[in-house]
Formats: C-alpha cells, structure tokens, sequence
C-alpha cells in the first residue's frame, strides 16, 4: 500500500481531490459514510455508495464490500469506495497519505498519526496538530492556500455567491420526512416551482435557474436540512456534471501538499541512510 492514498469523503469538493491523485497514477481508496447525503451527486465519486460505481470526468469509483475487494478494485486503476465512517480501515490499509475532504466543519477523528502524510481540508484542521498540512477552503483570496502551522478560517455558514445569489439559491428542508423529487438535476426550473415532496409539503424553487444539486430521492431528512441548490445561471448547465472550480482548485492544493510533504519524507530518509553509511565506514 505504499503507493495508495486514502480520502476520507466522496463528496463534490472531496471529488476534485480524487480525481486529481487519481489522474496522476495514485491508487485511491474513498472512506464514505452508509447514507451519505449529496446535494451535487452527479459530480461526487462517493454516488457509488449507492450506485455501485459512478462515472465521472475520465474515472470510475465502484464500491468494495471489504479492503480485499478495494485492493482488487485499485490494481485494476479504479477508484475504490469503502464504507468506514469512523477512519478504522486506515490502520490495515497502512497508506502512504490520508486526507481529509470530508468538509463536516470539524475534524471527525483524522489526527496526524494515520499516515506518514497527513492533510486536512477547512475548517477543524490545525497544521502541525491534527494534520501535517491543512487547506484553506474558503471561497476568496486564500481559496487552496495551505497552511503549515496554524487553523484555517472558521466556517461563516454562509453559501458562496453566485451572480449575485448566496443564501437565497439554496433550497432547505421546511418540515421532516422523506423526500420525493419530481424534478432532476439539470433541469430548468421557475422561482416557486415545485421540485418535489416531503411527505405532502411541496419544495419550492427559491429562484429561476438550473437545478444544481438535490437531495436523492427517498432520502429522510430533518426540518431545515439543506436538500437543493439552484444555480441562477441558464447558460452554465453543463456545470452540473463536472467537477466545478473551487473543487479543482483545492483538488490541485492537496496534490500539492502531498509532492511537498513527501519531498520531505524522501531528504528525510536519505539523510538517515548517508548517516548510517557514513557510520559504519
């Protein structure tokens, strides 16, 4: 497993990170939740949690039952998706690098012990505590900066603007139940036209646009649960089924990280092996 990077989220933003470790010949394992709740699911290798495997920009990600089948599905230069919410898995698969993309905020048990590298994405990462490397997420300026020492910026919870549009683009659980779409992603759609159902409550577009993300159908979620994101932007369609800019951007942050801590891992160990040498002459 000395080659085989571990991802720790299949989500939009953990996608970019994927496809970009993958695109350059690493073997990707994908730690994914049981029930993940995707909003952007046509652009998230972690849809193979429920399709099996997903398509998506040159890459395949299928699900493994078990790291046997991941270690099969890698040596044949697919991405392997495994269920494993807690991080247990890392221990046997003994990778060379474990990044964080889960986005949740927080850090949900990713500490800098996993792997020889180590990288978190967001908020909840302090460099040189948690991780060897955090990444800045937050859209502006720093976008995809990483940080060697230190956190990133607090989460604002507030969506990025998009022509004009933050808040008001995303569609939110108004009551609890199970949700039952009548629309589909890349649909366009009029403000207050119904996209679907929780239970008899109607979910409403919130404005004219393009359905950028929604909630899969049949998914249960709680009142106020972000279930949907409206792109305001006829033209951009496309953008619904590729992976976006931000996700690139951070994507390429990572694989940075990972050539410069690595670089550091190798002067490491060949001043320990001149050392040796230079001892037993």
């Amino acid at each position: 497993m000395k080659d085989v990077i571990v991802i720790r989220g299949g989500g939009d933003i953990a996608s970019g990170v994927i496809q970009k470790f993958h695109r350059s010949g690493f073997k990707v394992i994908v730690l994914e939740i049981e029930k993940p709740s995707f909003i952007r699911r046509k652009i998230c290798y972690g849809e193979a949690v429920y399709e099996g495997e997903m398509f998506l920009e040159g890459s395949r990600a299928i699900l493994a039952q078990n790291i046997f089948e991941a270690e099969e599905i890698i040596k044949n230069n697919h991405i392997a998706i495994l269920i494993d919410q807690t991080g247990n898995k890392i221990k046997k698969l003994k990778p060379l690098a474990v990044v964080d993309a889960t986005l949740a905020k927080k850090n949900l048990g990713t500490n800098i012990k996993m792997a020889p590298i180590t990288i978190g994405l967001g908020p909840g990462f302090e460099a040189g505590k948690d991780v060897n490397i955090a990444i800045e997420t937050m859209r502006g300026h720093d976008l995809g900066r990483l940080i060697f020492k230190g956190k990133t910026l607090d989460n604002t919870g507030v969506p990025g603007v998009i022509d004009g549009y933050g808040k008001k683009r995303v569609v939110y659980s108004e009551t609890s139940g199970v949700i039952r779409n009548i629309k589909n992603i890349g649909d366009m759609v009029k403000k207050d036209q119904v996209l679907g159902y929780i239970g008899e409550t109607e979910i409403k577009s919130p404005l004219t646009g393009i359905i950028r993300g929604l909630l899969r159908n049949g998914y249960t979620v709680p009142k106020g649960f972000k279930i949907g994101d409206i792109d305001p932007r006829l033209e951009e369609r496309k953008n619904c089924f590729t992976i976006s800019d931000k996700a690139r951007n951070i994507g390429g942050s990572a694989l940075e990280a990972f050539f410069y801590l690595r670089r550091r891992l190798d002067e490491k160990t060949n001043n320990i092996n001149n050392n040796t040498s230079n001892n037993r002459v």
